[in-house]
C-alpha cells in the first residue's frame, strides 16, 4: 500500500461502537507528518478515544487508521506502539528506575548498547532542561511533578519514534509550570520535527500548541483547522470554547 510522504495518520470512515453507543463516528481526516494537531474538546467528547485509536489500544468498528500507510490492524502491536512516543498525565514513572534508566527503557527494549543508550538519555535530559550531572541519578519521588512531565516527555522520545501522543500531559501541574512546559514543549517540537497529537480541554492550551485543532463533540470531529480559521469558526461548539477564553480575560 503506498503512502503519501506528507501524511503520519490517516483516518478513513473510522466509527467505534461499545454496547450498542458510537464512542466516535465518521471520523475521516489525516495528520500530516511534522505537525501539532491538538485534539479539543469536553469530556466525553471522544478525544482520547480518537488518540487511542492510533497506537490500537482500541480498534474501530468499522474504517480503518493507516500509520505509515499501513492499517494499524495489520501492525504488530509491540511494534506498531514503539514507533508511537506516549505520555499522559500521571506519567508512570517507575519509582525503582532512575530518571536514566526510565529514560533509557524503550532503547533498551530495543536492544540498543549501553554506551549508545547513556549517550541518547544524556541529549535528551539535556534537551528538556534536565541536565544529566544533576538529574540521571534521581528517583521519581526526588522530582517535582513539572521535572516528572519533563522525564516523561524525554522517556517517550528516547527512541526517536516518529509520532508522539500526549494525553493531557501538563493537566495536574500548576499554572505557571504549565505554560513553562507548554511553551518548551512547542519548542521541542518544532526543532524536532515530530508529529504530535495532543489532548487537551484547554482552549488557550490549544492555542498555544495547535497548528491545527481538531475539535471533538459527541464522538465526532465538527471542525479541522488552523487557530486562526477556528477563530472565524461558526460553530456553536468553537463559539463555546471561545467564550471561555473571553470569560478569563
Amino acid at each position: 500500500m503506498s503512502q503519501d510522504k506528507g501524511i503520519a495518520v490517516e483516518f478513513r470512515d473510522v466509527t467505534l461502537s461499545k454496547n450498542n453507543r458510537s464512542l466516535v463516528s465518521n471520523l475521516n481526516f489525516t495528520i500530516r507528518q511534522g505537525e501539532a494537531l491538538v485534539l479539543l474538546g469536553r469530556s466525553g467528547s471522544g478525544k482520547t478515544t480518537t488518540m487511542k485509536l492510533i497506537n490500537h489500544l482500541f480498534s474501530p468498528t468499522r474504517g480503518e487508521i493507516l500509520f505509515e500507510g499501513k492499517p494499524t490492524t495489520e501492525w504488530d502491536e509491540i511494534r506498531l506502539r514503539r514507533k508511537i512516543g506516549y505520555v499522559i498525565q500521571e506519567i508512570g514513572l517507575f519509582p525503582h528506575f532512575t530518571v536514566e534508566k526510565n529514560v533509557g527503557l524503550v532503547p533498551s527494549l530495543e536492544g540498543w548498547k549501553p554506551k549508545q543508550i547513556k549517550t541518547r538519555v544524556h541529549e535528551l535530559l539535556n534537551i528538556v532542561s534536565l541536565p544529566p550531572e544533576q538529574f540521571a541519578g534521581r528517583y521519581a519521588h526526588e522530582l517535582s511533578g513539572g521535572q516528572r512531565q519533563r522525564v516523561g516527555v524525554a522517556r517517550a522520545l528516547a527512541a526517536d519514534p516518529p509520532v508522539l501522543l500526549m494525553d493531557e500531559p501538563f493537566g495536574a501541574l500548576d499554572p505557571i509550570t504549565r505554560l513553562e512546559l507548554q511553551k518548551e514543549f512547542k519548542r521541542l517540537q518544532q526543532e524536532l520535527g515530530k508529529t504530535v497529537v495532543f489532548v487537551t480541554h484547554d482552549i488557550q492550551e490549544a492555542f498555544v500548541l495547535a497548528s491545527r485543532i481538531g475539535l471533538m463533540y459527541g464522538g465526532e470531529m465538527v471542525f479541522l483547522g488552523t487557530p486562526e480559521e477556528f477563530l472565524r469558526s461558526s460553530h456553536p461548539e468553537a463559539t463555546a470554547f471561545m467564550e471561555c477564553i473571553k470569560s478569563v480575560v
